[in-house]
């Protein structure tokens, strides 16, 4: 055994790993764990083909962390969510048969990639194998983009507040100044992250008749033409726009990138939309800005954390609209999402190309 090993796997797990091939030579099934109720589609691609012994947490919550430990031992497959942490003490209970995770997910914030790499180094030095990372980019692309325009909308134009006045009594007659929101019709629209789902909410955007679509990121996107977006440094996009919306990675340069000093910048008629991750915001600035009159409006389809506990402050707002998450939620696409973790999961297990392969 290898020095660099020792400590990570004890001469016990050694013994029992087997690889991939050996397995498939004497049949066995190999045990996959998967941590939530998913999509049929994806279960029915785990149950076919005589390839895993499937191991479900069959509930609509998220697996308790000592449950998520117990399920994973002896597994060669992990099927997990975003809400599951999987983390060095996830990988040591699963042991050294663990050969693929896939995640029902376009995100993988929740992995930590070093210590899955970690394994994949020390592992691949013993056994000519490590642990493959599967994910489901793209998929939820329109469905997420669609979600962040009604989310949008909804914000800008009051329709929960109108809804609730309609609902409880408030609504007495027709009144000119009453419930007025923005609209997008000549309006600027800013974009943090014109990724694939950052231009496809753009795309969906245009035709309201925005004037200018500004965008800010690392570098220039020769694909920003098609929507006429124009670079700018990130302080411009705040002064300049009338609508902000936020569709980046989480990464240690985004996290809390929206905070007192970000709101500042803004005009205190824009609206802020997040549909990419909680943490890219610092909800305690946030509030303060919307109790304040220093930005208009915030629409959120994440938070942190999820779910946002009842007494947050932000459930104060009337001018804050929370969304529990549902950016990819429509039928179709959690079908999509199913099938393709499984998808991934199986080509995992059996050593070929996986459909999404995250390489890190």
């Amino acid at each position: 055994l290898p020095s660099e090993s020792r400590g990570l796997l004890s001469e016990e797990d050694i013994a029992s790993f087997r690889p991939f091939n050996e397995m498939q030579t004497v049949g066995k099934l190999m045990k996959v764990f998967v941590t939530r109720r998913i999509p049929q589609e994806g279960m029915k691609i785990l149950s076919a083909g005589g390839v895993c012994e499937v191991s479900l947490w069959d509930s609509d919550e998220p697996v308790p962390r000592a449950d998520l430990l117990k399920g994973v031992q002896g597994a060669h497959g992990l099927l997990c969510l975003l809400s599951d942490r999987i983390d060095a003490e996830v990988l040591g209970a699963a042991g050294p048969n663990l050969k693929v995770i896939s995640t029902l997910s376009a995100g993988f914030d929740h992995l930590a990639l070093d210590e899955i790499k970690k394994r994949y180094i020390l592992l691949g030095s013993i056994f000519d194998s490590g642990i493959r990372v599967g994910y489901t980019p793209d998929v939820l692309t329109d469905a997420t983009a669609e979600l962040t325009v009604a989310l949008l909308l909804a914000t800008a134009r009051r329709l929960p507040e109108g809804l609730e006045e309609v609902k409880n009594g408030g609504w007495s007659s027709w009144k000119p100044l009453w419930l007025c929101g923005y609209g997008l019709s000549g309006s600027t629209v800013g974009v943090i992250g014109l990724g694939r789902i950052g231009v496809a909410i753009a795309r969906r955007l245009m035709p309201f008749g925005v004037n200018r679509l500004l965008y800010s990121g690392r570098t220039a996107k020769a694909y920003a033409a098609e929507v006429n977006g124009e670079f700018v440094p990130l302080d411009t996009l705040l002064s300049e726009s009338d609508f902000i919306v936020v569709s980046c990675s989480l990464t240690p340069e985004t996290q809390e990138l929206c905070d007192k000093a970000f709101f500042s910048k803004m005009k205190n008629t824009a609206v802020f939309v997040n549909s990419s991750r909680g943490a890219v915001v610092n909800q305690e600035d946030l509030y303060e800005a919307l109790n304040n009159g220093q930005i208009a409006a915030a629409g959120l389809d994440v938070t942190t954390p999820e779910p946002l506990p009842i007494n947050h402050p932000l459930l104060t707002l009337k001018n804050c609209v929370v969304l529990p998450h549902i950016g990819s939620a429509t039928h179709s696409t959690r079908g999509i999402m199913g099938a393709l973790s499984a998808q991934n999961l199986v080509a995992g297990l059996q050593g070929t190309d996986m459909p999404n392969e995250l390489t890190f």
